[in-house]
C-alpha cells in the first residue's frame, strides 16, 4: 500500500527485510498466504510474476460487502416485519375467551377418545378381514416356496444317485435330510 506500486517476487524480497523486518525466506509464503486471502493481486505476464496491493481496491471490496450487508439487512427487516403483521393476524379470533377453552377441553377430550378408540382396533386386528386375506396370501407364497425347495432336493438327490450311484438313504443321513421329507399340501 504504501509504494502503491507493482513489485516481482525478487524485489520483495530485497525490500521486506530492510523496511518490513520480515526474514527473506519467508516473504515466498507471506506474500502467496497474502495472495489467497485476497489482500495482494498476482499475475503473469511473460515469464515473470508481477504483485501488487492498491488501497483503492481494498476501499471498494469493503464498500461492496457493506451495500450487500446492508441490503440483506434491509431483506430480513421486511421478512420480520411481514412476520410480525402474520402474528398479529394470526392472534385475532384467539382470545382467551371462555368459548374457546370450552372448545379446547373439548378438542382435547375427543383426541384422548380417538387414541382410546385406535388401540381398541388395533386389539382387534388379527380379526380383520383384510389381514386374514394377507396371512393367507402370504402362506400361499411360503408353502410354494417350500415346495419348490423341496423338488430341488429330489432332483439333487436323485442326480446324486445317478452321478455317484449313492443310496438314497446314505444321501439323505449325509446331508441331514430328514426319512419324511415330502411336499406341502
Amino acid at each position: 500500500f504504501a509504494q502503491k506500486d507493482v513489485f516481482q517476487l525478487k524485489d520483495l524480497e530485497k525490500i521486506a527485510p530492510k523496511e518490513k523486518g520480515i526474514t527473506s525466506m519467508s516473504v515466498k509464503e507471506i506474500l502467496q498466504s497474502l495472495v489467497d486471502d485476497g489482500m495482494v493481486d498476482t499475475d503473469r505476464i511473460g515469464t515473470s510474476n508481477y504483485f501488487w496491493a492498491f488501497p483503492s481496491k481494498a476501499l471498494h471490496a469493503r464498500k461492496r460487502k457493506l451495500e450487500e450487508l446492508e441490503s440483506q439487512f434491509a431483506e430480513s427487516s421486511q421478512k420480520k416485519e411481514a412476520l410480525q403483521k402474520s402474528i398479529e393476524k394470526s392472534k385475532i379470533g384467539r382470545e382467551d375467551t371462555a368459548e374457546r377453552a370450552a372448545l379446547l377441553e373439548e378438542l382435547a377430550t375427543l383426541r384422548q377418545k380417538k387414541e382410546q378408540l385406535k388401540a381398541e382396533i388395533d386389539k382387534y386386528r388379527e380379526c380383520d378381514p383384510d389381514v386374514i386375506e394377507e396371512m393367507r396370501q402370504t402362506n400361499q407364497v411360503a408353502k410354494e416356496a417350500a415346495n419348490r425347495w423341496t423338488d430341488n432336493i429330489f432332483s439333487i438327490k436323485s442326480w446324486a444317485k445317478r452321478k455317484f450311484g449313492f443310496e438314497e438313504s446314505r444321501i439323505d443321513k449325509g446331508f441331514g435330510i430328514p426319512e419324511d421329507l415330502d411336499y406341502i399340501d
